[in-house]
């Protein structure tokens, strides 16, 4: 199974993003070993996504904050062995600093479509607003009412949330240059992800 193959866009109706830089994981994982989802913000606006390699910003951020949670991986290779899949909420690469409600829930079809390919996950990791936005709209549409409230991700430390049978840790964008100035996220992501860990053992 190509990931790549199984989620496509052919529309692109989004306006505030770089649509040239479209990309979702070209990768073959075996779905009976993925026991957590970690999804973050938007695809890189230069080329290097979590499975590029040559040490790209996603990865090396993305590694650090798997060592803090006492993981000792060096590499995505090493994260995924875990039984970890990594994605994106938002395809394309941004434009600007934030990202529209419209593209958020236009680009969670998508995801949603990525994260059926999923079904013995046991945990998902949102890494920052846009993954927690994008989720959810998906729990909308099948009926349901929004799986995060929508208040600052720190009120929301020690509560316990579920969507189809995941569970469900909202938490800080991993990926990207601020991981190394904010150290307080940075511990909290730490925590949040050594939780996942322990819920996916």
């Amino acid at each position: 199974m190509r990931v790549s193959t199984c989620v496509t866009c052919t529309a692109l109706p989004c306006d505030d993003v770089q649509r040239d830089r479209f990309v979702v994981p070209d990768v073959e994982p075996e779905p009976e070993r993925i026991s957590i989802v970690l999804v973050s913000e938007a695809a890189p606006v230069s080329p290097g996504d979590y499975y590029a390699g040559g040490d790209s910003l996603f990865e090396r951020t993305t590694v650090q904050a798997f060592n803090d949670a006492g993981a000792k991986v060096s590499s995505i290779g090493d994260i995924v062995g875990l039984g970890v899949y990594l994605t994106t909420a938002v395809k394309c690469g941004k434009t600007g600093y934030g990202i529209a409600t419209s593209t958020i829930k236009a680009c969670s079809l998508l995801l949603e479509q990525e994260l059926a390919l999923f079904p013995k996950a046991k945990a998902l990791l949102l890494m920052g607003d846009v993954a927690i936005k994008a989720l959810n709209h998906i729990a909308q549409r099948t009926g349901q009412p929004k799986v995060i409230p929508a208040v600052s991700t720190y009120k929301l430390r020690g509560q316990e949330f579920q969507f189809q049978g995941k569970r469900i840790f909202p938490s800080y964008l991993q990926a990207g240059p601020s991981f190394f100035i904010e150290k307080t996220k940075r511990r909290m992501i730490a925590e949040d992800i050594a939780a996942a860990l322990r819920v996916a053992t």
